[in-house]
Parts: structure tokens; sequence; C-alpha cells
């Protein structure tokens, strides 16, 4: 029978290393799209054709749990997933995320300014609804590719696949965050959303090729009898919530999450408020954290994949964290230099444990639940990705009243005296080196959010290191079977 496996798609190595490139690109284009204004913000918000306030910004960034979490769409993906299987979910999720993109980008270009939908400015509806929608099919897309990986690579070199996937994904956020402010400013602010929604066309191309081998291998394993699991039934859900290390999994994931995609939201702003850097370039320095997750989280993988020491891994990278928002914290740390050290510890923190912790899901739940149990995990942590951007931008309007309405004043000045858009970006940024109070946010007391986040995520993966030392679970053993 092992000869007659063998001749599978999945032992070829060229196969499943095939099937990693093409959903791992599916992946970059998601999250290229994901993070595509994050580097916007003070532009859009010095636009006389936007103009959006901290708490708009946070109702569009804060989007991505709207349908995922209000309306449960991410476990009916899971259910839909571990039901339907991964070929018909991966093309359903990028159909959905196609579709989302779309509609953002029409409230960018479509829109009239002082239109309102339900009391909200009809930019902030239309855009943050394109947004939720491209979430839904994002995130289960994201619990897709993990069934995948797990599918094709389970005792194999699992850890290194999730690691390579992950490690792309994140290359998707380092060129929105590098490029989109660059073709904001040569073209217009809709020209990078319109890119990035093109971009989704490719990953659902991608999908499609996937699904193609996805069957030949399905037809083979029939043929060869190869044993399948019992099916998932409704009921298994509460196996997988009764389960205590997967709670563990569950609360450092959010919380984990939690303290670093929103720094993708307001990490250039607080780049140009606090450390002084130009608007053009402000997601330079917030794009060194995915940069390095591109070599990092696979090198932590392979380490997982044959020393294990995967608990521990999640405990190094959550202390770490702590370090990385304490010195952001500290108001008198205002050096670029250490903006840009920050940022590489960062993106080795945000290595260290992804890294670790998606490989290790798998050993706590069998395969037949895993897209549900991927699907609560996620369901869990967008409660966090849509609640706490809109919590930090509530804070910094509270913390800093009357600014928004200074810098709006201070551009309208400037727009008439004629000025062009370069060189009112360029007086603004003189007015806040100056350290001109009106016009410049104080994030210090928004910033102890983070903190707070990043400590209750080192309790957990204490927790989670205690628990799989009394369940043996074997977090802390290799993935790779001899």
């Amino acid at each position: 029978m092992t000869e007659q496996i063998s001749a599978t798609l999945r032992e070829s190595k060229t196969a499943r290393w095939l099937v990693l490139i093409l959903i791992s690109v599916a992946m970059l284009t998601a999250y290229l799209f994901m993070e595509i204004i994050s580097p916007l913000k003070t532009m859009i918000q010095s636009s006389n054709e936007y103009g959006w306030s901290n708490t708009e910004w946070g109702i569009v960034t804060g989007a991505q749990g709207y349908l995922n979490v209000f309306a449960g769409m991410l476990i009916i993906g899971g259910i839909i997933l571990d039901k339907m299987g991964v070929r018909f979910t991966a093309v359903m999720s990028a159909i959905i995320m196609v579709g989302g993109a779309a509609l953002k980008y029409y409230a960018f270009v479509g829109v009239e300014p002082t239109a309102e939908i339900f009391g909200i400015k009809s930019q902030i509806f239309i855009s943050a609804s394109g947004f939720a929608i491209f979430c839904v099919g994002a995130e289960t897309a994201g619990i897709t590719v993990s069934k995948i990986i797990v599918k094709w690579f389970k005792g194999k070199e699992l850890a290194l696949a999730m690691g390579l996937e992950m490690a792309s994904a994140r290359l998707g956020s380092f060129a929105a965050l590098f490029f989109a402010p660059r073709i904001a400013a040569e073209f217009q602010i809709s020209m990078p959303i319109l890119l990035g929604a093109l971009g989704l066309l490719i990953g659902l191309i991608l999908f499609l090729i996937y699904t193609v081998m996805d069957v030949k291998l399905d037809r083979q394993e029939k043929a060869l009898d190869v044993e399948e699991e019992e099916p998932f039934k409704i009921s298994d859900i509460k196996l997988i919530i009764t389960n205590r290390g997967w709670w563990y999994i569950a609360i450092l994931c959010v919380l984990f999450y939690s303290a670093v995609f929103p720094f993708y939201k307001y990490g250039p702003d607080l780049m140009v408020n606090k450390f002084g850097v130009n608007p053009e370039t402000a997601g330079d320095i917030p794009s060194l954290l995915p940069f390095g997750t591109l070599f990092l989280t696979p090198l932590f993988g392979t380490l997982y994949d044959r020393m294990g020491k995967g608990a521990t891994i999640m405990m190094v990278g959550a202390a770490m964290l702590i370090g990385v928002h304490v010195v952001l914290f500290i108001p008198s740390l205002t050096d670029v230099t250490v903006a840009v050290v920050a940022a590489v510890f960062l993106g080795i923190a945000f290595s260290l444990v992804p890294s670790a912790m998606w490989p290790s899901v798998p050993k706590i739940i069998p395969e037949k639940q895993l897209g549900s149990a991927f699907a609560l995990i996620f369901y869990i942590q967008n409660i966090g990705l849509s609640g706490i951007p809109i919590l930090l931008g509530y804070a910094l309007d509270k913390t800093n009243p009357g600014v928004a309405e200074s810098i709006k004043s201070t551009t309208d000045g400037l727009v008439a005296q004629g000025l062009s858009k370069e060189a009112i970006a360029e007086k603004l940024q003189e007015l806040r080196k100056v350290a001109d109070a009106n016009i410049v946010y104080d994030y210090s007391s928004t910033w102890l959010i983070f903190v707070g986040l990043t400590i209750t995520a080192l309790v957990f993966a204490i927790l989670l290191k205690a628990e799989d030392k009394k369940k043996g679970y074997g977090l802390e053993l290799p993935n790779v079977q001899k």
C-alpha cells in the first residue's frame, strides 16, 4: 500500500510545492487588498474629497468583522468548507473578494462626498460595506488555504509550508504599505484600490488552477482506496468549543493579531505625528514588519518541523511584542531610528507566534473538524480586528479634541492659497515638525491599548504550554514524521 500511495500527487514534492505556490500567490493578492488603504490615512484625512475623521477611519478599517462576526459568516464559511470541501470554498471565497473590492473602489470614485446613508457619509458606509464583503471572502479563503496545506503537507513539512504561505501573504501587506502611498501621490487615492482589485482577479484564476490538481489527487486516492475520515457533522462543533487547548490558541490568536494588524492601520499615521515622517513615505517603516516575516516565518516554521518547541516559540513571540509596544508608547522616544528598530522587532515577533500557532491546531483538532476549528478561531480573531481599530480611532479622537478640525481648517487655508498637493503635504509636515499641537495627534494614551493586549497574550501563551504538558498534544514535539 505504501508503494501505491507514493504514486499520488501529494507524495510528489513538485506537485505539493506547486500547490503551495498557487494558493500562496492567491492569498498574497488578498492581503495586498486588505492593507491597500492603510498607509493612506493622512492623505485621506487631509483631502478635501474625503476628509475622514479618526472615528470614520476606524469604521472603515474595522469592517473586517461586521459580517464575519455579527452575521456569523465566518462560522458559516467554516461549515461550508467542512461540508463542501476545499475546491468549492476556495473559488467561492475568491469571487466574494472580487465583488467586495469592486464595491469599495466604487465608494472612492462614484459617491458624492456630501451624500449620506442612514446618517453616515455614503463614502464611509459603502466603503465599509465593500470591505466587509471582501473580508468574508478573505477570511474564508484563509481557513480554506490552511486546510489545503494540512491536506497536502500533513506528516511532512507542515509548519514550513504554512510559514511560506504566511510569508507570501505578508509580502502582499508589504507591497500595499510601500507602494500604495506612492501610487496615490502620483495618480490619485483611488488608483491603488483599483490595482488591488485587479490583483484579486489573478487570485481567482490561481484558485481555479489549483482545483484541477486537487480533483486529480482525490481521484488517485479514491482509486487506491485510501482510508477516509468520517464525514463532518454539525455536532462536531461541540467537541471543538469544549477543548481547552483550542480556546487558549483562539484567545492568544485574537490578542496577538489585535496587537499587530491594527498597527498597519495606525502605524503610518503614528510615523507622521510622533516621528515626523513624510506622509507619502509613512508606510515605509511599518512595511518592514511584513518584509521581515518573509524570511523569518518559514525559518521558524522549519525549526518547529524539525525540533518542536511550538508552545515555547509562541511564548517568546508574545513577550517580544510587549517590549515593542512599550517602546512605541513612550512619548519621549521620537527618533526615527527607534521606530525602525521597533518595526524590525515587531516583525520578528510577528514571525514567531503564527509560525507555531497555526501548525499546532491540527495537533489538537482532528482533520475532519479543521475547517470549523480554523473558522471559529478566525471568528474570534475578527471580533478583535473589527473592534480594536474602532476603539483606537475613538480613543484617538477623545484624547485629541479638535485636532481633526484643525487639520481640515489648515488644509483648507493652504488650498485657498493655491498651493499644489505636494506643497500642502510639505507645509503640513513642517508644521508637525515644530510640534504644532493643533495638527499633531498624541498617540501615547491610545497606544496603551496595544500594551494591554500584548501582556494578556503572554499570559495565554503560558497557559497553552501548561495545557500541552497536561494533555500531551505534542506542541513541543517536531511535526515531521520519520
